[in-house]
């Protein structure tokens, strides 16, 4: 599963990219990145400082059907804020991949969207 990292004002985000079988659309996550393993950070050559936490906005992005909306669903036992920068990101990410979608449904057919 592809993420992205982001850091705004000291803090990390991360957006998570990954198939959402029961609702047979992609999924597209946000959450505050969390700290990869002390072994990891000690190792320079490690490809992660951090990884995703536990998603709060997920897009749900259907690939079978283009008349199916996308839609997000927000989670948090907390209040929780997101910076207007880190908000539009995600939402970039979640446009690029509905057009992604689009495309690969003119193209053929959901498979042509991995």
């Amino acid at each position: 599963m592809p993420w992205e990292l982001r850091e705004h004002a000291g803090r990390h985000y991360a957006i998570l990219f990954h198939y959402a079988l029961p609702d047979d659309a992609w999924a597209v996550e946000l959450s505050e990145a969390v700290p990869a393993s002390a072994k990891g950070a000690e190792n320079p050559d490690a490809a992660a400082t951090h990884l995703p936490g536990h998603a709060f906005l997920i897009a749900l992005v259907p690939d079978e059907d283009p008349n199916l909306q996308p839609t997000i669903r927000v989670w948090s036992p907390d209040e929780r804020v997101v910076p207007y920068e880190i908000m539009r990101w995600f939402m970039e990410q979640v446009a690029d991949q509905v057009e992604r979608c689009r495309i690969a449904f003119e193209q053929g057919g959901a498979e042509a969207v991995e």
